[in-house]
């Protein structure tokens, strides 16, 4: 099962990278919110890596938090905290200021990732009993 949860986390992460690069050539709607929705995605499929184990709600539970935490911690602008945003992986991690639409954003990839995690799952499952 983690080996699936890294494969997803791969893919979420080239298809942001790849929305980033080639975002003119995608409507403006998506364009404007794909980014953050992947990363929510990505955030939910990290936790269900780490907890395998666990409930899909305990990482639903965790990418919440997770998420939310880092938006609202943009509302502290600190020079030394500021300098880490100033990078690549600083601003794609920590973002750079506090957005509500963000949050919307996160919310929305947090649901696609946990439909599509529950759907794969039933998947299996059905295909697992099928060829029993």
């Amino acid at each position: 099962m983690r080996i699936t949860y890294l494969i997803a986390i791969a893919i979420t992460i080239s298809l942001g990278l790849a929305s980033r690069k080639w975002s003119t050539l995608l409507p403006s709607f998506l364009a404007q919110n794909v980014g953050d929705i992947l990363w929510a995605m990505m955030v939910y499929f990290g936790f269900r890596l780490l907890l395998v184990r666990k409930r899909a709600l305990s990482a639903i539970l965790f990418s919440f938090l997770f998420s939310f935490g880092i938006e609202f911690s943009q509302i502290y602008q600190e020079d030394w905290i500021n300098q880490i945003r100033g990078t690549t992986l600083g601003a794609l991690i920590l973002g750079k200021g506090f957005l509500i639409e963000d949050l919307v954003r996160y919310s929305a990839g947090i649901i696609i990732a946990t439909v599509l995690d529950i759907a794969a799952i039933k998947c299996t499952l059905r295909c697992y009993m099928e060829n029993r």
